[in-house]
C-alpha cells in the first residue's frame, strides 16, 4: 500500500517564552532564555527552586472561564496550544466546519497528567475528607483528558487517545498521528505533548533522584547541555502541538503547507529505568529506522534538534549515537539544544522539537545551544551552534526525543516539495 504524505500546515505552543510561535521562536535565535525563580509554589527548602515556568498564563477566549479554573495546567496547555494550532493552519472560527470531523483526530500525550489536581486531592484526603475530594478528581488527572476535551470542543470524531512515554511522548504522538494518515485513517490530526509538573511533589519527585540542576544562583545558566560544569536538567513546563494533514487534505482546502513529515520511529534501550545506553546504541538504531521511514539519504539530514537535556549521563550517549549513524557526515550537521533556553518540558519535549525544526526550515535561522562554555572532549568539530544564531537552508531536519524506561523517539521533517 502506497502511503499517504504527511505535511504540517499549523502549529501551537504555551510556553516559557510566550504562547506565540514567532515570538518564542525569535527569543531562541536571540539566545533569550526563559528559566526563573519557581513561583507557583514555596520551594525555599528544596535544592532546586528554578524552572522554565509558563508566565501570567490566560486561556484567552480559547476555553470557558469556568472549565479554565477547574481543569488541571496541563490541561489548560494543552487545549490552548491545540487550538492555537488549528487558528494558525485557518481552522478555527467557520472554517472548522468545513472539515470531515469524522476523520479529524487528536493525539495529545502527557508524560505525568494532571499532577496539580492530584496533589491537591491528596491534600484534601488527608487533611479534610474523601467526602471533600472533587468529583472531578479522576478526569483531570488521567493523560487522555486534554485530547477527550479538546475533542469535545471542536467536534473531532477521529482517533483520539493518549501516549505516555515519559520525555519521549511528544515525539511518540506525532510519529502515531502521522501513520493514521499515511495509512488513510484520517485526513487530519492534531499531535503533541503538554506537561505542567511545577507542584511540591512533581518537582521533588526529580529532586529525589538528584536529576535536576542545583545553580539558583544563575537560574538561566542552570541547563547546559554538553558543558563540562552541567550538574542536572531544568524542569520546564508547557505545550507544543501540530497540526498535521494528508497532501491531498490540505491541497484541496487550500492550505498554506509549512513543511512536510517525511518518516519517524520508536524504540526501546532495554536497559535501564532511567540512564540511556552509554554506548548510545539505542538511539542509533532509532534514527536509523527513522531515516529508512523517510525514505530518503542520510546526506539530506543536515540539522538534528537534540534532546540535549544537560543531564551528566545523557548528553554524550546522543552524541555516540548520532557518529555511529552519520560518521564523517557529522563534521557537516548542526545540532542545537533548545533545553538550554527553555528547560526539560518533558512530555512535551519532542513536540517542542518539532516546533523548533519547522521554524528553522521556515526562518533559514538556527538558534544557539546557550551556556556551553567548555564542551565535553568527546564534541570534537562537532558545531553545536555555541552561543549564537547560525544562518542554515535546512534540508531535512532530524528531531530527537528519549524519555525514562528507554523509551527513543526520532523524526525527520523538511521543507515541502513539490
Amino acid at each position: 500500500m502506497t502511503k499517504k504524505r504527511v505535511v504540517i500546515t499549523g502549529m501551537g505552543i504555551v510556553s516559557c517564552l510566550g504562547n506565540d510561535v514567532d515570538q518564542f521562536y525569535q527569543d531562541l535565535l536571540d539566545g533569550k532564555s526563559g528559566v526563573s525563580t519557581i513561583s507557583q509554589f514555596p520551594c525555599e527548602d528544596y535544592p532546586t527552586r528554578f524552572a522554565g515556568s509558563v508566565p501570567n498564563f490566560d486561556t484567552g477566549d480559547y476555553i470557558d472561564k469556568k472549565q479554565a479554573r477547574r481543569i488541571d495546567p496541563y490541561i489548560r496547555y494543552g487545549m490552548v496550544a491545540g487550538k492555537k494550532a488549528l487558528e494558525h493552519a485557518g481552522l478555527l472560527g467557520p472554517n472548522l466546519e468545513t472539515l470531515n470531523k469524522e476523520r479529524c483526530g487528536i493525539i495529545i500525550g502527557s508524560g505525568m497528567g494532571g499532577m496539580n489536581i492530584f496533589y491537591d486531592g491528596v491534600e484534601t484526603l488527608l487533611k479534610q475528607s474523601f467526602k471533600r475530594l472533587t468529583p472531578f478528581f479522576v478526569p483531570y488527572i488521567i493523560t487522555n483528558m486534554c485530547g477527550a476535551l479538546l475533542a469535545i470542543d471542536v467536534g473531532f470524531m477521529g482517533p483520539n487517545y493518549s501516549i505516555s512515554t515519559a520525555c519521549a511522548t511528544g515525539s511518540y504522538s506525532i510519529n502515531a498521528a502521522a501513520e493514521h494518515i499515511r495509512r488513510g485513517d484520517a485526513d487530519l490530526m492534531l499531535c503533541g505533548g503538554s506537561e505542567a509538573p511545577l507542584n511540591p511533589i512533581g518537582v521533588a519527585g526529580f529532586v529525589a533522584i538528584k536529576a535536576l540542576s542545583e545553580r539558583n544562583d544563575e537560574p538561566t545558566k542552570a541547563s547546559r547541555p554538553w558543558d563540562k560544569k552541567r550538574d542536572g536538567f531544568v524542569v520546564g513546563e508547557g505545550s507544543a502541538v501540530l497540526v498535521l494533514e494528508s497532501l491531498e487534505h490540505a491541497l484541496k482546502r487550500g492550505a498554506v503547507i509549512l513543511g512536510e513529515y517525511l518518516g519517524g520511529s520508536v524504540n526501546c534501550d532495554a536497559y535501564h529505568m532511567t540512564s540511556p545506553r552509554e554506548d548510545g546504541l539505542g538511539v542509533a538504531l532509532c534514527m536509523e529506522k527513522a531515516i529508512e521511514d523517510a525514505g530518503i539519504s542520510k546526506k539530506k539530514i543536515n540539522y538534528v534538534n537534540a534532546h540535549a537535556t544537560s543531564t551528566p549521563t545523557g548528553d554524550m550517549c546522543e552524541i555516540f549515537g548520532l557518529q555511529k549513524v552519520f560518521g564523517s557526515q557529522m563534521n557537516t550537521i548542526a545540532v542545537n539544544a533548545t533545553k538550554s533556553m527553555i528547560g526539560h518540558t518533558l512530555g512535551a519535549a519532542g513536540a517542542f522539537g518539532a516546533v523548533v525544526a519547522m521554524q528553522a526550515i521556515l526562518k533559514k535561522k538556527i538558534h544557539p545551544t546557550i551556556n556551553v562554555d567548555e564542551p565535553e572532549e568527546g564534541i570534537g568539530s562537532i558545531n553545536i551552534v555555541a552561543g549564537k544564531a547560525q544562518d542554515l537552508n535546512v534540508t531535512a531536519a532530524l528531531i530527537n526525543a528519549f524519555g525514562f524506561g528507554g523509551h527513543n523517539a526520532s523524526m525527520i521533517i523538511a521543507p515541502y516539495e513539490v
